[in-house]
């Protein structure tokens, strides 16, 4: 079956990049010159995803606009000079098929995606982690399709991680298939130090199929008190197993400051705009360092 619908929760607080976040979502962090979250919409796109939901919260419709025609600003750029700025605004609020709902408490991430089941029907989904961007030439989110496409279960991009920073992230049990393909069989949120299966984590993307559902229905909170989508893919693990692809490109955490200024540096410097002048720049006064 065809993937063609992603989910992308968006309704955290941000607390780890106050101030900035006080009245901006995280989500909205600018790299460069477009906000993180269309990154993560034009990976989706570019990996044949057609239709996506978003999961907001309160004083994130921000989002919403970005994402909306703005007749105003339309008809401001529609003047000679102006064609590449309207197209390039055109061409956002043409992505995709974009969709919103809101999450009216934050209880977590397993939470945020079981508000998706009538979105996603019985039909595969992606579930892109709004606070994670990943720059590649190849999408991670279509490693994943390919994976599931290829094995025929459920996929989870993974990454080494180092070991002491596991208790931030999860750990999955995983045994080699082949290429950078694993299959795993039970994984952990946030293990405490001894409960660690390996140092391959999942970072920023899954996909998953429409039996998630159920097991979240009945999935109670875990670390820190919200109901984790890890440990409703670990109860699916243990009973059907999924695919952990160690995917490739770079991922850049929006949710925290040294992420955000990476993510705005190395994107400078590709920037077919204003790479190379920044490039000078950056080389000229990393030498007074």
């Amino acid at each position: 079956m065809q993937v063609r619908k992603a989910i992308i929760p968006a309704a955290g607080l941000g607390t780890r990049v106050l101030p900035a976040t006080k009245a901006m979502p995280k989500e909205m962090l600018p790299i460069v010159d477009k906000p993180a979250i269309q990154y993560i919409v034009e990976e989706a796109v570019r990996s044949g995803i057609t239709d996506i939901l978003i999961i907001i919260g309160r004083n994130k419709d921000i989002i919403e606009d970005h994402f909306d025609r703005a007749p105003e600003l339309e008809t401001a750029l529609s003047k000679p000079g102006k064609e590449k700025a309207l197209e390039t605004c055109l061409g956002i609020a043409g992505l995709a098929n974009i969709f919103f709902v809101r999450q009216k408490q934050t209880l977590g991430l397993g939470h945020a995606v079981l508000m998706a089941k009538a979105f996603t029907g019985d039909e595969p989904f992606v579930v892109m982690y709004g606070d994670d961007v990943i720059m590649g030439e190849d999408p991670a989110a279509l490693q994943l399709i390919r994976a599931f496409e290829g094995f025929g279960r459920p996929a989870v991009a993974v990454n080494p991680v180092p070991m002491e920073d596991l208790a931030k992230y999860c750990s999955m049990k995983a045994e080699p298939i082949r290429d950078n393909y694993y299959y795993v069989d039970d994984m952990i949120e946030k293990p405490k130090p001894g409960q660690e299966f390996s140092n391959l984590s999942i970072l920023g993307r899954v996909l998953l199929t429409p039996e998630i559902y159920t097991i979240l229905e009945h999935t109670k909170p875990g670390a820190g008190g919200e109901i984790q989508l890890t440990d409703a893919m670990a109860e699916y693990a243990r009973a059907h197993g999924v695919t952990a692809v160690d995917f490739t490109g770079k991922r850049y955490d929006m949710g925290n400051k040294l992420g955000v200024m990476q993510a705005q540096v190395e994107t400078a410097l590709k920037h077919e705009e204003i790479g190379a002048d920044f490039r000078a720049w950056l080389k000229e006064f990393a030498a007074t360092l």
